[in-house]
């Protein structure tokens, strides 16, 4: 049986993304039936990102930057019991829609074992691309880590008592992972979600993988999020939250 009442919260955080996010609220449009409300969290954009937000009808929140402040203020001023947890550069696939009412209508009445993403696919040609795909794949199935690019689909309830969303500037992602799967199965939705490929095609492919897996290293290792977060911002595209 479909869904049929709208209960889901999209909640996206974005910063200087004007020319992207239109896209994203593009593809949800065609779920429309089951969405409750979108509600952008803009992170100090310096473009029309807030303006694109609001024309195409989201509720826009300003933000400081960091998409574990963004995101946990986007939870806070939402009210769907389902949240879909997106970054405003991905691209949802087509019927994207089956893929979430059917994870939702799954999760039964009682909304247990409830929590999923999609599959990482990254913008661009090349190898070396999809091998990083298929690895994320693979890590997200055995680790229970799926990245915040994969986008997470949860119910609220869930959310709370896992603890929320923290306010970290970097790792936000993987952190709240950690303490899902203490509550939950991560599973995936069988569907990829479309990120942009602008860090992998700026740094390289393996030095981008290479730089990911030290900042994943130092984090498990104790090191502040603070710190990982200048680390993993230095000499790239300050635009990118």
């Amino acid at each position: 049986m479909a869904l049929i009442t709208p209960a889901i919260s999209v909640v996206i955080a974005a910063r200087n993304e004007a020319p992207r996010l239109p896209l994203l609220l593009a593809d949800l449009t065609a779920g429309w039936e089951l969405l409750k409300e979108i509600v952008v969290v803009d992170g100090s954009s310096t473009d029309a990102t807030a303006r694109v937000a609001a024309l195409a009808g989201a509720l826009v929140l300003a933000s400081p930057p960091g998409r574990g402040r963004q995101f946990g203020l986007g939870v806070e001023n939402s009210s769907g019991y389902w949240l879909l947890l997106l970054h405003a550069d991905a691209r949802l696939p087509e019927r994207w829609q089956q893929s979430v009412s059917g994870a939702i209508n799954r999760a039964g009445p009682k909304q247990i074992d409830a929590a999923w993403y999609f599959d990482l696919a990254i913008a661009g040609f090349g190898a070396g691309l999809r091998i990083v795909e298929k690895g994320v794949a693979l890590r997200s199935r055995w680790r229970q880590l799926p990245y915040g690019d994969q986008g997470l689909l949860l119910p609220r309830s869930l959310l709370q008592r896992a603890g929320g969303m923290r306010p970290l500037p970097l790792m936000e992602d993987l952190e709240l992972a950690v303490r899902l799967r203490r509550h939950c199965q991560l599973r995936p939705l069988g569907a990829q979600l479309r990120v942009d490929g602008r860090r992998w095609q700026q740094l390289g492919v393996w030095q981008t993988a290479l730089s990911n897996a030290r900042l994943r290293r130092a984090w498990r290792r104790g090191g502040s999020a603070e710190e990982l977060a200048s680390s993993y911002y230095a000499g790239v595209d300050k635009s990118w939250n």
